[in-house]
């Protein structure tokens, strides 16, 4: 129980090397850059050829396992069946690889944006969506819980995940004040922005910001409402991305299969 109440009060956990996440990982590596490199995946190599976005490019089946090769399991796997009930069937999963110069903008990315990438690591919460012309929020995409399995063994300033400790308390009650009077049958359609930007304003202030590296054979799983992003690559900006294979990370996240209203509400 201790493992649980740490994820719960801080909103993330790690996890120590394990065999079968790391055999897992071994044979995920050279599909998940080739992925990267794939022309067909051009759409997804972002701000100016440093961030390969990687939706859905891995072709793991619903227990994420890849053809050919070793089960998806392991202590995360352990962790999430226990305690929230089982592991629900898997999308493809996410190839985040970042290189050498990131960040850079986002094609179309205004100034205002970019400074926010940069001195905010583009901070946000999973799911919530931008819509319509005024680029307004609402909760398209409850997760149940975002598990990244890193697949290259990268140093601790390239790119790492960035954590605001205790965040996913602050967003919670940040949207269920934009819920609050609407049906929740309709929360999925509740524009959220402002509280959205109030709770992550509260979030910069109170929570402390951490930096996570993990290894092959080593994980981290996140609180659906964590507020979270990438930070920069601070190696010499005399390394390019033809020198390295990037900082890669697989990432599952499930949908919540009860909705918003359980996203919101869940532990």
């Amino acid at each position: 129980m201790a493992q649980w109440q740490e994820f719960l009060d801080r909103g993330w956990i790690r996890f120590d090397q394990d065999t079968a996440l790391q055999a897992w990982a071994e044979h995920a590596r050279p599909l998940a850059l080739q992925a990267a490199e794939d022309p067909a995946h051009a759409e997804w190599l972002d701000c100016q050829g440093t961030w390969f976005i990687g939706v859905d490019a891995l072709p793991n089946d619903l227990s994420g396992q890849l053809a050919g090769g070793p089960p998806l399991q392991g202590a995360p796997l352990e962790f999430i069946a226990r305690h929230f009930g089982g592991v629900a069937d898997l999308h493809r999963a996410q190839v985040s690889v970042v290189y050498p110069g990131y960040p850079r903008p986002r094609a179309g990315e205004n100034d205002a944006a970019f400074r926010y990438r940069s001195r905010r690591d583009a901070a946000h919460v999973d799911g919530v969506k931008m819509f319509g012309a005024a680029r307004h929020r609402r909760v398209e995409e409850p997760h149940a819980w975002v598990l990244g399995i890193p697949l290259t063994d990268s140093p601790t300033d390239a790119a790492p995940l960035v954590v605001w400790e205790g965040s996913h308390e602050v967003m919670r009650r940040g949207f269920a004040r934009a819920f609050a009077g609407h049906d929740p049958q309709d929360w999925h359609l509740v524009d959220v922005t402002e509280a959205y930007k109030k709770a992550r304003a509260e979030v910069f202030e109170t929570c402390s910001r951490v930096c996570v590296h993990a290894r092959p054979g080593e994980a981290y799983l996140m609180h659906r409402l964590c507020l979270h992003g990438v930070a920069a690559w601070e190696e010499m900006p005399k390394v390019e991305k033809a020198d390295t294979q990037g900082r890669a990370i697989a990432y599952f996240r499930p949908d919540q299969t009860s909705g918003v209203a359980a996203w919101i509400k869940d532990p």
